[in-house]
């Protein structure tokens, strides 16, 4: 038998080649499952979160939230989208400040529109918008991808330096009752199980990058090496305090893209500081985590304004109200600017 097949090479060769061919369809299987199921499940949590919120109020409450879009002053939405807008200039602007050191100086216009995109397609899939900035850099002003990814990791490090600020300060602020809703939502006994798998992993993936010699590592390696250039260009940036101004006025935006629309309806309209940087905070963890907290950030901001004796008709009104605009905006930009930037570049 085996002397048969040997004497048929042919039949071996297109024996090989089917099985080449099924291993790279269940490849390219197993990936487009990974990609549907990063998409499609932080969608369906929100659409989960919107029927499961909505299914709990009577059709009463259901008019009173419509009562509360219907007398909207939306010239205080406008405003806070103005925010909104400046906070993404800013940023694109202070890109700049970590992409010098490392020998790259960007159109500021390009830059702007990475942004824009980076925040659209973290729409569709949570996080994504950081690999597409560091890819549209790449091929509009020849950055090379891990640098530009480097510093991009790198201000999200100065961002969340901020965020961690203004959570230490709203949890000194209302400590019992930010206290008790984190430990109501995410027991102690699961942060901590949760914490050790992660130190867990991490120690796994350190060792597994260098204490082994294989084509993948030495791939990590070198990729890893690029990003570390991009964080510590901000060690090795000359115009530290320009980065520190445009990384403060960035979040100074954020907040008041948010305090801003309490204004919008007058029974917002007295809220107390320690309740907006609370639900600030909520808002800003729920964005980051999901697809730009579709359904999540309204669920979860009624959640934290109830806590405050807010009724969850007004707070999640409110809620919507601030997403949308947040969602509109990026959306609008973030299409422009996929339609601008081959346009914008099309003489490079």
């Amino acid at each position: 038998m085996l002397l048969w097949i040997l004497k048929k090479p042919k039949l071996l060769n297109r024996h090989s080649f089917s099985l080449t061919k099924r291993t790279i369809c269940l490849r390219s299987l197993k990936i487009n499952i990974k990609k549907t199921l990063s998409i499609s499940l932080p969608l369906l949590l929100g659409v989960f979160l919107i029927w499961y919120s909505y299914n709990k109020f009577s059709e009463e409450q259901l008019r009173e939230i419509q009562h509360y879009f219907s007398n909207a002053n939306y010239r205080f939405v406008l405003i806070s989208v103005l925010c909104g807008f400046l906070s993404h200039l800013s940023r694109a602007y202070r890109w700049n400040y970590m992409l010098k050191p490392l020998g790259y100086k960007p159109k500021i216009a390009n830059n702007t529109m990475a942004v824009f995109v980076g925040y659209i397609m973290n729409l569709v899939i949570p996080r994504s918008g950081e690999f597409s900035r560091a890819l549209i850099i790449n091929k509009y002003e020849d950055v090379p991808y891990d640098k530009a990814l480097g510093t991009i990791i790198g201000e999200r490090v100065a961002d969340m330096l901020i965020l961690l600020i203004i959570v230490a300060s709203a949890f000194f602020i209302q400590l019992d009752v930010l206290k008790d809703f984190v430990l109501s939502i995410v027991p102690i006994k699961n942060i901590l199980i949760l914490l050790f798998i992660l130190i867990l992993l991490g120690l796994a993936f350190l060792w597994f990058v260098y204490k082994t010699n294989n084509v993948l590592s030495n791939k990590i390696r070198g990729f890893v090496t690029g990003i570390f250039d991009g964080i510590l260009s901000i060690i090795k940036m000359k115009n530290k305090w320009g980065f520190i101004f445009h990384t403060l006025f960035i979040w100074v935006m954020y907040v008041a893209m948010f305090y801003i629309n309490i204004y919008a309806l007058p029974e917002t309209s007295n809220m107390a500081a320690g309740t907006v940087i609370s639900a600030f905070i909520v808002g800003s963890f729920t964005i980051a985590f999901t697809n730009g907290g579709f359904g999540s950030y309204p669920f979860f901001i009624s959640k934290i304004l109830a806590l405050f004796s807010i009724p969850l008709t007004l707070g999640t009104a409110f809620g919507w109200i601030v997403w949308i605009a947040q969602f509109v905006m990026m959306v609008f930009f973030g299409a422009l600017s996929l339609i601008l930037l081959p346009i914008y570049n099309r003489n490079k």
